[in-house]
Parts: structure tokens; sequence; C-alpha cells
């Protein structure tokens, strides 16, 4: 990655998952608890969600492995004690995270339908680019910027959606298994949230988030182009 990919990249990872951690506040906040809400996290200002592993040193350890950045931020606190349905409520304020940004991602996914119909070069731009052929190094016209911004967005929030449906604490993926679990499965299953990080970063090391990627990659290029 060049310089400029690599500032477009970690911009848009930035804003999506603001607008994850902002959806979460949003959902808890819809479903009686204004914890997040009064805590300043139902915003899209990205600072209140940094978290200094997930939005900062998550993503620097991808750049340098050469991986698409993503990450997390800081979790939205949520009293269940303001849920009427704990249980429910509790899987539905996960999932409005990932739904969030696949929501984003369908937005930026028409958008570069619309950038196509005014420029058709625009297709040719980001096949060249992501075949290393592209303009970035040599500066690049507004429209064909707007272009890699979009295909980031379209990339990054669906993998951070897909990333985040992993069922390993504390991501999304198990708020969402633990609303099918009994109270007792569910406490047997929160006991690996301490080595969730740690799990993450074996996948990463192992290569089999790659498994995840790659695909998710294919599938949204043979969209675009």
């Amino acid at each position: 990655m060049d310089i400029v990919t690599i500032i477009i990249s970690l911009f848009v990872i930035l804003f999506a998952i603001t607008i994850h951690e902002a959806a979460h506040g949003w959902a808890a906040y819809k479903l009686g608890d204004p914890t997040a809400h009064i805590m300043g996290r139902v915003t899209l200002n990205p600072v209140p969600h940094i978290d200094p592993i997930g939005t900062v040193l998550m993503p620097a350890i991808l750049i340098i492995m050469g991986a698409p950045p993503f990450g997390w931020a800081k979790p939205v606190p949520v009293n269940p004690a303001n849920l009427k349905n704990p249980k429910r409520d509790n899987m539905l304020i996960s999932a409005a995270g990932p739904a969030a940004n696949l929501l984003a991602a369908f937005v930026s996914l028409i958008a570069i339908v619309l950038l196509k119909a005014v420029n058709p070069n625009t297709s040719y731009f980001i096949r060249s680019f992501l075949m290393g052929r592209g303009g970035i190094q040599g500066g690049f016209r507004p429209m064909e910027g707007l272009a890699v911004i979009l295909f980031y967005a379209v990339f990054l929030n669906v993998l951070l959606a897909v990333f985040n449906l992993i069922p390993i604490p504390p991501l999304d993926g198990s708020g969402i298994i633990t609303g099918f679990l009994s109270e007792e499965a569910s406490r047997m299953y929160d006991k690996i949230r301490p080595f969730g990080f740690i799990i993450i970063l074996g996948l990463l090391y192992l290569g089999l988030l790659n498994l995840i990627i790659r695909p998710i990659q294919i599938v949204i290029i043979s969209i675009i182009l």
C-alpha cells in the first residue's frame, strides 16, 4: 500500500467503526437504555469511540502485515436493568453494529453505480488501481479519488460487519449467539472473553481470517466491476 491508500483506508475504517458503535448506542437507547446516550456515545464523532487496541493497534498491525485494516472501538455501555427484555434486546443491540456497516456499504455501492453512470471510466480506474496500475502515485482526478474512497467504504464496511459477527467475545457475534443460549450456557461461553483478543490475533497469525477476507473481496470486486 502507498501512503495515500493507507490514509484513505484508515479514514474509512475509522468512519466504519464510528457508525458501528453509534448504532449500538442508538439501538440501546431505542430499547429503553439511555446509558450510552448520556455518555455521549450515540454520535458520529469518532473520538468518544476510540479504543487504543481495537481502533489504533489492530489496524496498525494489519497494515504492517499487508492485510486490510479493521478493528473495533470501546464497547458501548449497556445497562440490562433498563431493557424490557434483556436477552432479546442485547441480541438486537449486538446486531445493530454490523447492520449499520452493511447499510453503509450498500449506500456506498449505490454511489459507485451512480458514479459509473456519470463517468464510465470509473470501473477501468478501480480495476487498474487494484492491479497496481492506478493513478494514486501519480495523482488522480477528484472523481477517481472518490471512486477509491467508495470502493474502500464498501469493502471495509462489509469486512467489519462480517468480522464482528465472528462468535468470539467481545465481538458482536458472541452477543447474538448468547441470545439463543440458556443462562448456564451463556456463563460458560463468556469465560473465553478474557482470551478473545489473543484468539483473534491467533486467527490472524495463522491466516485463517483470510478465508473470510478473500471471498468478500472477490464478491465485492465482481459486483463493482
